[in-house]
């Protein structure tokens, strides 16, 4: 008989969440089932019970997956199975990954693995700002050490007011779009997009969150302890010798901390600087003995570097390039350095580079959306790139990694939110770098718009990004907030804070905290800092390229729109897309049609003005209403022995009977002259009310001859309906 352990948790506005353990998966260290409505996902976690030998970091993998059969789905591709993860299930597993991470002890090695499935899905509640939750919950009913729980919400602004988890329909009218990650008494990590918003409304979403999140960790605290799973197990995972730690400490620390004050701008220089200081540290040893003291030196030499970066700062206001807190690094931009793409740009600062391109493309170039409970299409794309050379390192590149996509998430949200609500091009933007040395992400941000300037995108305002650091060591008061942040100062300082924005407010952020107990009083100190220097940096942005260029560039597509009534869709298509293809071939321009609101929408592109003024002629004749009395230009399609077959609208054909071709009287067809593919000017005479057949003449188009007489019509035949005596 099972007996499970469940906890109720009451959301805000009444919704509940359950956590039940103890009934499925209960071979892995710890699995909790989570369950929202009808949104149920499973969270298991396992560790190795050893670390591997040599292993000096966390190695913790999360990942989340979302089975299609959950929404009642067929997966698409031949397989007809789950496959990779998706940007969405990737972006998911970093946000989970950010928030758990911190909380490891530091001695901790061995491998852990967090898995999240998403088995049931009502596509009314959002999973994934339930993932979190539910991984915490697994760890909490393991005996893993790690120092949590934590919770993650969602946070949306709606009418001036703040949801917790709010549903698919309520985040569509959200300004507001914020993940928050924490613990029962500090926030630990804070992404998402917002519509200009100011500083202020940022901090009240990130109390509101943290309100919200105080009795998810309680929960999680009581079934812990009723599954009894407070002691967590015992480990050894490092090997330490206290006076080989306190002889580097004694031997390097001054050297280091020299190193530190002496602002070297070159960070290669630098490091070659604090590397000697440990090889002449491990010079006093054999070869023998450093086979066991090389990786202890290692690792004691970098504690002494850390401090002695933090105490120069803390006590001299010292960073490493010799930049004051405040201070942003040397600026260059330039708007189209390359002759081809749409739009370029190169963007500068310090010792990070990104090279962005953008594309404009038409509706065809969209990127389909096919994830289990998000089905759509983007006209917005922003791809990042970061190639090993562009931190000196001689390897390889393989594919995109998760690091990758999550950097170009960040910088799409803090860019798509400027695109014209009615831009008709699809936008692609893909940003290079070719140099880092600190948030290559905000760097994207910047250069991402100066080539959307450069390809002539009327953006609603330009956006800068700046990347924050915080320097607090436990127990002081002291702190110090960087701005503008280098690599070394991100990986051994206590915040890593991103914000994108316009001069009129915030559009996105990303933070990660790694430290306990970091006040309000803090972060608002340092969104204010952040602002600054973001204003700073898009001065420089506006002084290469002050505004959208006024045209595009010459190989840029040019795309008009019109609309017809949805009932000539199927005529422009034609059977199979032949009529639609055709236009295509015939004109050089690319068509697109779709049914919106009732009515039939066309996007026409094309590099030249001819191509598009040619589509749009043919279509216009396609969807015309033949009238009566009209002079059209039309082809001979067919040619038959009592006259020939015209169109005069595509896909409209009438009959030219030989008697209207001209005021000569012909004995034959073939006296006419007219063969397939001629072309001719004809005038509707008729359209037959019963069978809609089209009754063309080409002759009255013509001077009639002077002395011209009508011949006698030819008798017709018997009439069919005539006695039989008649027709013998």
């Amino acid at each position: 008989m099972v007996n499970p352990i469940v906890k109720t948790i009451e959301l805000p506005d009444g919704r509940t969440i359950t956590l039940e353990t103890g009934k499925l998966a209960k071979q892995a260290d710890g699995s909790v089932m989570l369950r929202m409505g009808n949104t149920m996902l499973l969270a298991t976690v396992c560790a190795a019970k050893d670390a591997v030998p040599g292993t000096d970091f966390m190695p913790l993998q999360v990942e989340y997956k979302e089975k299609y059969s959950a929404f009642g789905r067929f997966p698409g591709g031949f397989t007809k199975r789950e496959g990779r993860a998706s940007d969405y299930e990737i972006l998911t597993c970093r946000l989970v990954d950010r928030a758990l991470r911190p909380l490891f002890p530091d001695d901790f090695h061995a491998e852990v693995y967090v898995n999240i499935i998403l088995f049931s899905a009502d596509g009314v509640d959002m999973p994934d700002a339930l993932a979190g939750l539910a991984a915490s919950a697994a760890l909490s009913v393991s005996d893993i050490p790690w120092g949590g729980p934590i919770s993650e919400v969602r946070v949306a602004r709606v009418d001036g007011q703040f949801l917790i988890n709010p549903t698919f329909e309520q985040l569509e009218k959200a300004d507001m779009d914020i993940m928050v990650a924490a613990t029962y008494d500090n926030i630990m990590m804070v992404e998402g997009e917002m519509d200009e918003v100011s500083e202020a409304d940022l901090i009240a979403a990130m109390k509101a969150a943290h309100e919200a999140i105080k009795p998810q960790c309680k929960a999680q605290m009581e079934m812990a302890a009723e599954a009894g799973k407070t002691e967590k197990r015992v480990y050894c995972h490092e090997e330490n010798d206290e006076e080989l730690r306190e002889a580097v400490r004694k031997a390097c620390y001054d050297k280091a901390y020299a190193i530190a004050a002496s602002g070297n701008k070159n960070k290669h220089e630098r490091q070659d600087a604090f590397d000697a200081i440990r090889e002449e540290f491990k010079a006093q040893y054999t070869e023998e003995e450093l086979e066991t003291k090389a990786p202890l030196i290692d690792r004691y030499y970098h504690d002494v570097e850390k401090d002695a970066m933090r105490r120069c700062i803390l006590d001299e206001g010292k960073r490493l390039d010799g930049r004051a807190t405040t201070e942003i690094r040397p600026i260059w931009c330039e708007a189209g350095p390359l002759p081809v793409p749409h739009g370029s740009s190169i963007f500068t600062r310090g010792e990070t580079q990104s090279l962005s391109t953008v594309t404009l493309g038409t509706k065809s170039d969209e990127k389909i959306v096919d994830d289990v409970l998000n089905q759509g299409r983007q006209r917005f794309l922003l791809h990042y790139n970061f190639p090993p050379f562009s931190t000196g390192e001689a390897k390889a590149q393989r594919g995109v990694g998760r690091r990758e996509i999550g950097h170009g998430h960040l910088a799409w949200r803090a860019l798509k939110g400027m695109l014209p609500d009615d831009y008709p091009y699809c936008v692609r933007v893909v940003s290079d770098i070719l140099e880092s040395n600190g948030s290559s992400s905000m760097a994207t941000v910047c250069a991402g718009t100066l080539a959307l300037m450069d390809a002539g995108v009327p953006i609603k305002k330009p956006v800068s990004g700046i990347a924050m650091g915080l320097i607090k060591n436990p127990g002081e008061d002291k702190y110090a907030i960087l701005s503008d942040i280098l690599g070394d100062e991100d990986h051994l300082g206590d915040m890593d804070f991103k914000v994108t924005g316009t001069k009129d407010g915030i559009t996105a952020t990303q933070m990660d905290i790694k430290v306990d107990g970091l006040s309000f009083d803090i972060l608002e100190k340092a969104l204010a800092q952040a602002k600054a220097g973001r204003e700073h940096i898009l001065g420089k942005i506006l002084e290469c390229l002050p505004e959208p260029r006024p045209t595009l560039k010459d190989n840029a597509p040019r795309i008009e729109n019109m609309t017809i009534p949805k009932e000539f869709i199927g005529a422009i298509i034609g059977p199979g897309g032949k009529i639609i293809q055709g236009l295509q071939e015939e004109t050089g321009a690319t068509i697109n049609i779709d049914e919106v609101d009732g009515v039939g929408k066309i996007e026409i592109a094309a590099t030249n003005r001819q191509s598009i003024e040619a589509a749009i002629s043919k279509i216009k004749s396609i969807v015309a209403i033949p009238e009566v009395g009209e002079v059209y230009d039309g082809t001979v399609r067919s040619v038959m022995p009592y006259g020939v077959f015209v169109e005069f609208l595509p896909g409209r054909d009438g009959l030219l009977h030989i008697s209207e071709i001209g005021w000569k009287h012909f004995v034959s067809i073939e006296e006419t002259g007219l063969q397939e593919g001629d072309t001719i000017k004809v005038k509707l005479l008729d359209i037959d009310p019963k069978t809609g057949k089209f009754r063309l003449s080409h002759k009255v188009l013509e001077e009639k001859p002077e002395g011209y007489e009508e011949r006698a019509p030819r008798p017709r035949g018997p009439r069919h309906d005539a006695p039989r005596s008649r027709r013998q």
